[in-house]
């Protein structure tokens, strides 16, 4: 089991490596092309049906670029599709949540003084918020709403609000902004497999096949592409938000996760504007830090989860009752427990690390595999190690993982 713990490390970096480097992709060419859509220009020598064309120059070259709002009379053979990158950042994501949540369900999803039930019925409502999100929102669209740029977005965001509360009424509240960005990600994908790309692929087969291609077909890609764009410095966040206890471990949780949407949009606006070359609207970083500072501000409330007996997990029991439990409980409060508490003391250090509270017994058993291989098989914790934690303190943990795993 101890080997199986390192594998699942590894799998863990290699998975989470894969997604950042899919999402820098996709992220970088949608809002490279949103940028480029907005900069086009009309000129007296643009080429019959062509909607408009900018110069660029980059890496010692320059680039001639014109857009087609349904495509040229002449369709070169050779076409690049962008939707690999969409793809490739959901199914590497979707990897991720099944890692970390659904495998360790007991500890990272389910919080069982908000909602105790098993961990099937938690991963089902995980996956199925996920589905319904894209359902409504896709309904929505599709509806008379959806003629209306600015009534659709204010049902969005009422929508997004909803869900943000929600969740802190399903999951623990690392989960619950994780899900956000899984929840949202997850619209912005399907706005590319199922809108987008399917809306080019007509167009190009009108084309090949003699056919006038209709415009509504780019209309509507198009809009879907631009909901992305402003969606995407939301996920941003909530995917670096299980780092920072003071976004996700706070009962304002919710309302930091949706005043984020509005920083997101805010800050989007401001280069939308200048890449349109409509102005330069300062004021939109002005509302972007006012509204940080407010966030700043709600994650002081008290923290979720500081008072009240731990529970323990099924999985942990076992790690309670192994042999070594008493002594590796010894040396986890001796090194670990001045900064992983609820009151710590180690000077700047004014909460818990991840929020990762190390109090009593059913904490340190709850969070056997963690203890292990950031202090036993690493050395990663404690920092530096400034405890002075000892070879053999670790020999022990390793042991003890070792014994409550079954190895």
């Amino acid at each position: 089991m101890g080997d199986l713990a390192i594998f699942y490390e590894w799998s863990m970096f290699a998975v989470r490596w894969l997604h950042v480097v899919t999402a820098i992709a996709w992220i970088g060419s949608s809002f490279y092309f949103i940028a480029l859509d907005l900069g086009l220009r009309k000129t007296p020598s643009l080429p019959p049906l062509a909607h408009g064309e900018e110069w660029q120059v980059h890496g010692g070259g320059f680039y001639h670029i014109q857009k087609y709002l349904v495509a040229p009379e002449f369709l070169p053979e050779h076409l690049t599709w962008f939707k690999w990158e969409s793809y490739a950042t959901w199914l590497s994501g979707a990897m991720l949540l099944a890692l970390l949540y659904y495998v360790g369900a007991d500890l990272f999803l389910i919080d069982r003084n908000v909602l105790d039930v098993p961990n099937w019925v938690a991963i089902l409502l995980s996956a199925g918020s996920i589905v319904l999100g894209w359902l409504l929102y896709d309904a929505l669209c599709k509806s008379p709403i959806g003629q209306s740029t600015t009534g659709l977005m204010l049902v969005l965001f009422a929508i997004l609000v909803a869900m943000s509360w929600g969740y802190t009424q399903l999951f623990t509240g690392r989960a619950a902004m994780l899900h956000m960005g899984a929840f949202t990600a997850t619209i912005m994908t399907a706005n590319v497999a199922m809108i987008i790309i399917p809306n080019q692929k007509i167009v190009v087969g009108d084309l090949k096949a003699g056919r006038v291609p209709d415009a509504k077909y780019g209309k509507i890609a198009k809009q879907r592409s631009l909901h992305n764009n402003y969606l995407t410095l939301p996920v941003i966040f909530f995917m670096l938000s299980s780092h920072y206890p003071l976004a996700f471990a706070t009962q304002w949780n919710w309302v930091i996760a949706s005043l984020i949407f509005l920083v997101g949009v805010v800050i989007r606006h401001y280069f939308n504007t200048r890449h349109a070359r409509k102005g330069n609207p300062h004021w939109t970083w002005a509302v972007a830090v006012i509204l940080f500072l407010i966030i700043a501000w709600l994650s002081t409330a008290p923290k979720i989860g500081e008072s009240g007996e731990a529970l323990v997990s099924a999985s942990a029991e076992r790690f309670m009752a192994a042999e070594h439990f008493e002594a590796a409980s010894l040396a986890v409060q001796t090194r670990c427990a001045m900064c992983h508490t609820a009151e710590p003391s180690w000077e700047g250090v004014y909460q818990a690390p991840k929020h990762v509270i190390l109090d009593n017994d059913a904490d340190i058993a709850n969070h056997a595999h963690e203890i292990a291989i950031q202090a036993g098989y690493s050395h990663a914790m404690p920092p530096g190690n400034v405890t002075a934690m000892t070879d053999a303190e670790r020999a022990l943990l390793v042991e003890w993982f070792r014994e409550g795993s079954g190895s």
